[in-house]
Formats: C-alpha cells, sequence, structure tokens
C-alpha cells in the first residue's frame, strides 16, 4: 500500500553535524513504508542552484559580500520552491531538504550580521511564504564538528569559532522562538539514535 506524504521537512545545523547522514536515512525509512519522498539539499537541488553553489562555495575566503552571499543562497532557494519542492508537494511526496530558509537568518543574520528584517524579507519572496512543518536542528559544538570534518573545505566550514558558535546560537534561538516546528536533536549521539529520534517524531506526522 503506497500513502502519500505531502509534509514539508527540513534538516538545519551548524557544520559537521550529520544532516546528509540523518536525510539518508529519513528518506530509507519512509520510503521502505511505501511513502513517496523526494530528498534535496540548498544550495543545490537543480541545475541552476547547482551552479551557483559551485560558484558560491569555490570562491576564495572573503571574496563575497555578505548581502551578494544572501541574494545566490535566495536565487538558488527561489529555483529549488519552484522546480522541486512545490511540485513535489503538489503531487503528495514527502519533502525533506537538506538546509532551507532557517539557514539564511542563522548563517547570515546571526554569523554575518546583516539586518533579520532583511534575510527575512528575502526569504518570503524566495519561498513564495513556503514554511517547513517540521524542521529538525541537529545540535552539535561547533568544535566537535570541526573535528568529524577533519580537514575543512569550503570557504563557511573555514570561518573561525566565533562564527560557528553565533551560528549555533542562532539556531537555537530560532528553534526556541518556534518551539511547535522544531525538533531539537543531540547530534552528539550515535547516528542510528539521532536517526530513531527524528523518525519517531515525523513518522507521527505522516
Amino acid at each position: 500500500m503506497t500513502s502519500l506524504g505531502h509534509l514539508f521537512v527540513t534538516l538545519e545545523g551548524g557544520e559537521g553535524v550529520g544532516k546528509s547522514t540523518l536525510q539518508t536515512a529519513l528518506v530509507a525509512r519512509a520510503e521502505s513504508e511505501g511513502h513517496q519522498v523526494v530528498a534535496c539539499r540548498e544550495p543545490g537541488g537543480t541545475r541552476l542552484g547547482e551552479r551557483l553553489r559551485a560558484a558560491l562555495f569555490e570562491s576564495a575566503d572573503g571574496e563575497t559580500d555578505p548581502i551578494a552571499e544572501l541574494l545566490v543562497f535566495e536565487a538558488a532557494r527561489a529555483q529549488l520552491v519552484a522546480r522541486v519542492i512545490r511540485p513535489a508537494l503538489q503531487r503528495g511526496a514527502l519533502v525533506i531538504c537538506d538546509r532551507f530558509g532557517d539557514s539564511s537568518l542563522a548563517y547570515q543574520h546571526h554569523g554575518r550580521g546583516l539586518p533579520a528584517e532583511v534575510v527575512v524579507r528575502l526569504n518570503e519572496i524566495a519561498t513564495g511564504g513556503l514554511t517547513p512543518a517540521l524542521t529538525l536542528l541537529l545540535d552539535l559544538d561547533p568544535s566537535e564538528g570541526a573535528k568529524r570534518r577533519g580537514e575543512a573545505g569550503d570557504y563557511l566550514e573555514r570561518e573561525d569559532g566565533g562564527f560557528h558558535g553565533r551560528v549555533r546560537a542562532g539556531f537555537r534561538a530560532l528553534a526556541e522562538a518556534e518551539s511547535g516546528r522544531w525538533l531539537l536533536l543531540d547530534a552528539s549521539q550515535p547516528a542510528d539514535v539521532v536517526a530513531d529520534a527524528a523518525w519517531n517524531v515525523l513518522s507521527a506526522r505522516l
């Protein structure tokens, strides 16, 4: 028997917290129970989005102005919503996205210091007001995330500890302000324990 998800779920958190691992586990569990599932990531998930991602993440440290950085993320987000997320939800799929608008608030507002109202407004424009039904926050000390990553790759991972600390605090503040949508997960636990906790909440909403 096939059931339809029609649910938009996002995964959030800092660098090295295990979002990709959790996404893979949740997709497998949902599909095993007969749900249609679409997995995507930000920035990316479309041809345009992946090109924008490459251009941004391959840039040299300090090269990109914070507003320019935000606009690139929003452009990729708008394309993903229009071409992937909304069509999937309209046909009744469960959508699990690795990052969404909350990342821009955590990284560009809390991390970079851009005004919150600017980020919120651009998020609204890019998404057309689309909001996740459930957001899973993988919470981890940034120093532990750095150990997991090993040698830093992209320019965001190479930011200093103060930046990553502000991002973590930003995510936690967002989760506290809208607790009905967010589930905070202790990402220091084994991956299967985190996946079990996430699935228990997600499955109850399907």
